[in-house]
């Protein structure tokens, strides 16, 4: 398993398909953001950023000049996006064209990657909190279809490494918009806590997509601090992981 990257599972089944996110690990970056912080709006020195990006892109094989990504909001605007930029405003991006590297910038929030498989077809989506209430797995999922023609069962996804619920305490004005399958109290607590990996995933299997093609990620932000960033259990001052889903044409 490389240092740099952790590679879906399922992505294995489509050698076209890249479909990974970055590890806190192996890069150029000093305390607090170290050390592979990826992450263009941190406090981080850009030119460390950028090494850490040139690095990482390069270990994926890939090009930074055919990737899209941008400062994601904490809402559910999906974008379609046609070719490689930095886009502000949008929490989800689509796209049907080969070589065109969708991201997402992550911390503690949950990363979503689709591939529609028939369509040959690609979102990616921010899914914290808010997102996830707002349902915006399903909102990618519609706008591909509304775009290219997805349906649901085709789609396979990758629920990526996020905040654990044991660690993502809320208050009840917000534990009341989840299911109470996804919520749970714990003795150390009187605050409920969410589990956004079930939440989104519930959702995914709502609009269609079968169970057994939704992959979920083993790791926690704050379980695994080593190997991931985390917002919350760094108090706010860290890097950045990018969650990265493309189809790459052949040779």
């Amino acid at each position: 398993m490389s240092d740099l990257f952790y590679s879906a599972k399922l992505s294995s089944r489509f050698p076209e398909l890249v479909m990974v996110e970055s590890r806190r690990n192996g890069g150029f970056s000093v305390a607090p953001f170290n050390s592979l912080n990826l992450g263009l709006n941190t406090s981080d020195r850009v030119e460390h950023v950028q090494k850490n990006r040139g690095h990482f892109f390069k270990a994926l094989n890939i090009s930074e000049k055919l990737v899209a990504g941008g400062l994601q909001v904490h809402g559910s605007e999906v974008l379609r996006v046609e070719k490689a930029g930095y886009f502000e405003g949008f929490d989800a991006f689509i796209t049907h064209k080969k070589d065109l590297f969708l991201t997402i910038g992550i911390a503690d929030c949950t990363p979503i990657l689709i591939y529609d498989s028939l369509n040959k077809v690609i979102g990616a989506a921010h899914a914290g909190w808010r997102g996830t209430v707002a349902k915006i797995g399903q909102k990618t999922i519609n706008a591909m279809q509304s775009s290219f023609g997805t349906q649901a069962e085709n789609c396979y996804v990758f629920i990526g490494t996020c905040i654990d619920q044991k660690h993502f305490e809320v208050g009840e004005e917000v534990a009341e918009y989840f299911d109470k399958k996804c919520i749970k109290y714990y003795s150390h607590t009187e605050k409920p806590h969410i589990d956004l990996k079930e939440a989104n995933k519930q959702q995914l299997i709502e609009i269609g997509v079968p169970e057994n093609q939704i992959e979920t990620s083993p790791f926690s932000t704050v379980e695994d601090n080593d190997k991931y960033f985390s917002y919350r259990n760094e108090k706010g001052v860290t890097g950045r992981m990018l969650a990265v889903i493309g189809i790459k044409t052949p040779n």
